[in-house]
């Protein structure tokens, strides 16, 4: 029996009305995606679990989420949304965190202007309560944001970090110096973990040629045991399908040991999210 984990997917239905990014645009994933959508893709890539992902700033979106695990036991898992600023956070993360669901929560740092958001005073509180509940901050973030996350890592030893899509890569440009090197100095020195994800949007492509470098340098400066494996579907659909990324994923993870895979595709997530 399988026991991998996706520890990165989003559901999203459109009349909820409060995915802001989500435009007529992005065509190939403008539509709903629910559970019913993934499961067929679950069982054809052999995947027992998931995390489910914020896609939408609102708390609401985080109880939409949490009803759904409710409903589907292939639902591991939910990182939901709060409004970091609020003067209220505390209360609103111990309600969502009667939960026991809850495993985590992701501002929408990527879309914020300011790089170093995340080291205001006034986020404080926020990331207390997550400490206080056990709660692991999933940075949304670009490679600008990465000396403001080694800060705010320092700043907070005891706050279980996950790093998204490994910063998001910019892959499809080709200069990767700058983010090799934030890449290299935020895994030795806190204690993170990294996602394997997101990364065939950055690149525009699911060739394991034009993947396999990223990939690598991910490997060697986080290593198996803080790396986990995620979809990011239904985002992935710009690029390709689930079982695409999972074949073009085995393809590059080939080279480790069995043991090595066994972590990144499922016991550094159970480990991080208490899954």
């Amino acid at each position: 029996m399988s026991t991998r984990v996706d520890s990165h997917q989003h559901f999203w239905r459109l009349d909820r009305g409060d995915y802001g990014w989500l435009t007529p645009a992005l065509a190939p994933i403008y539509r709903d995606f629910l559970p019913e959508h993934l499961v067929p893709q679950l069982e054809q890539s052999q995947i027992a679990s998931t995390v489910l992902v914020q896609a939408a700033a609102t708390v609401a979106e985080t109880r939409f989420m949490l009803d759904l695990a409710r409903e589907h036991s292939f639902i591991a898992g939910v990182v939901g949304w709060v409004d970091f600023e609020s003067e209220d956070v505390a209360n609103t993360i111990d309600a969502l965190s009667a939960d026991a669901g809850l495993v985590g929560l992701r501002p929408m740092i990527q879309d914020i202007p300011d790089t170093e958001w995340m080291l205001e005073e006034k986020l404080a509180p926020a990331f207390e309560a997550m400490i206080d509940h056990g709660l692991v901050f999933d940075a949304l973030v670009l490679p600008r944001h990465l000396p403001a996350l080694l800060e705010l890592a320092a700043r907070y030893p005891d706050l279980a970090m996950v790093l998204d899509h490994g910063a998001k890569p910019p892959i499809a440009s080709g200069d990767l110096a700058a983010w090799k090197q934030a890449i290299t100095e935020i895994a030795r020195s806190t204690p993170m973990v990294c996602k394997l994800s997101g990364l065939v949007t950055e690149a525009g492509s699911a060739d394991a040629a034009v993947l396999e470098g990223s990939v690598e340098h991910l490997l060697t400066s986080f290593g198996p045991a803080r790396m986990m494996w995620g979809s990011d579907w239904p985002v992935c659909e710009l690029v390709c399908t689930y079982g695409e990324w999972c074949s073009v994923s085995d393809r590059l993870l080939s080279k480790l040991a069995r043991h090595e895979r066994e972590q990144i595709y499922s016991e550094t997530a159970r480990a991080t999210y208490g899954i």
